[in-house]
């Protein structure tokens, strides 16, 4: 018997059960596959999960600022209430310093103003009033703590921050994957979990299906890349990678979970936190704990893996991104108990995500969106259906990119911003800051 279906999704993290979410409302027959035994255990269980409305591109912007508004509605976006709850979104707000590295966010309030995103501008003086465990001195450029400068500051305080109040993070990233998968559930969608495809399968010069590795053929004229760290491994199967100018590689990282100062409820009197000066970016925690992320800085080594084959062991890292945060909190208690993840993430060569077709006529990408996309999943399957049901309908979406309305904000972005045959984006971070 020939198992067919109208879509087939690789991969069931937040973005994969987004895809099939939207594409089950237009009527599509979905299935998802993933190796891992339930949705959202991969990349998205590893997430920060900071949903943050700041970048320095207006696409970018404008994207995040309408994902922002489907988190906040999200029971109603769902239509849906899961058997396990639904994921909390906890609206504490995002800071973000102003420093040279980030051309003290000029880009980001001229974006923010551009799309009437509300925001406040914080002095030295209102962060420690808003944050009084924080040192507000400068230590940048960010160094190796085997550096001698490493923590000196020269008397000089950060010009301030700038605070975005529609931010903050959500409270259970898998739950939220599982939302999502409940929802197309009920649309129709199917899913199938600890199964890996060995081969995208074709004929006549466009994609037919897949199949597993217990050796069963899966049919569909439509197939989906969202398979997270594995995303340059489903291209090079498809065969369409080395026609992409822009291409995904599966990344290390790591993230540091400690307690906050003694005395101080972070979990429920702090915010999200990017601090170029530093190399940082934090969080609170439930518990009391915070979370520290790297920032990419360029003294740091990038460590890209075989996401099959990688050691997923902390390094010295976790120890660096704990000294680091240590400079700006200088009363946090330092351990040598390494509690957090290390994950992988799928970067693309800009770390501005894949969203695009591809050119094997049927097979699309939502690919290279680790570390900064978990905030745009819901609108990312709006786009990727939008994409998907029109170039299916004879649109060529290379010559003529297709224009997305935001329906929230009340914009129009360009999906080709996110094309595989784009150029590097120069206004782009390079970092998972996007």
């Amino acid at each position: 018997m020939k198992i067919k279906y109208d879509a087939i999704i690789i991969g069931a993290g937040v973005i994969g059960a987004a895809v099939s979410f939207e594409l089950s409302k237009k009527g599509f027959k979905t299935l998802n596959i993933d190796r891992n035994p339930t949705s959202g255990y991969g990349s998205t269980s590893a997430s920060c999960a900071i949903i943050r409305v700041h970048y320095s591109t207006f696409d970018g912007c404008a994207l995040a600022y309408e994902g922002y508004h489907y988190w906040k509605k999200w029971e109603e976006y769902l239509e849906y209430k899961d058997e396990k709850g639904l994921a909390k979104f906890i609206e504490c707000g995002c800071m973000i310093y102003q420093t040279k590295e980030n051309d003290y966010l000029k880009n980001v309030i001229a974006r923010a103003q551009e799309l009437d995103i509300p925001f406040e501008s914080w002095n030295s003086e209102m962060i420690k009033n808003k944050l009084p465990i924080v040192e507000t001195g400068k230590f940048g450029p960010v160094k190796l703590t085997s550096d001698k400068e490493f923590g000196k500051n020269n008397g000089e305080n950060l010009k301030g921050a700038i605070f975005f109040p529609t931010a903050g993070y959500i409270s259970d990233p898998q739950l939220s994957a599982h939302n999502l998968q409940r929802a197309s559930e009920k649309k129709g969608a199917d899913y199938l979990f600890n199964s890996s495809v060995e081969e995208i399968l074709t004929d006549k010069d466009r994609v037919s299906g897949i199949l597993l590795d217990n050796g069963e053929s899966i049919y569909a004229p439509v197939v989906v890349n969202v398979a997270g760290p594995h995303s340059m491994k489903i291209n090079q199967m498809a065969g369409v990678e080395n026609d992409m100018n822009i291409k995904t590689k599966a990344l290390k990282v790591e993230v540091a979970h400690v307690k906050p100062p003694k005395g101080f409820d972070y979990e429920n009197n702090a915010f999200v936190i990017s601090d170029s000066d530093i190399g940082c970016y934090s969080r609170p925690e439930i518990g009391n704990h915070i979370l520290i992320g790297s920032e990419d800085p360029v003294c740091d080594d990038r460590i890209f893996v075989d996401p099959d084959n990688w050691d997923q062991n902390f390094t010295d890292q976790w120890k660096t991104q704990l000294f680091r945060q240590a400079q700006r909190f200088p009363d946090m208690p330092i351990t040598t108990n390494m509690k957090g993840v290390v994950a992988l993430y799928d970067v693309s060569d800009d770390w501005i995500p894949i969203y695009d077709k591809s050119s094997l006529p049927g097979y699309y990408m939502a690919i290279g969106s680790s570390g900064n996309q978990y905030k745009n999943a819901p609108i990312a399957g709006v786009m990727m259906a939008n994409l998907i049901q029109k170039c299916e309908n004879g649109h060529d979406h290379d010559k003529d990119p297709i224009k997305l309305k935001l329906q929230n904000i009340n914009r129009e972005i360009n999906v080709g911003f996110y094309s595989r045959n784009r150029t590097i984006n120069k206004e782009s971070s390079m970092s998972v800051l996007g």
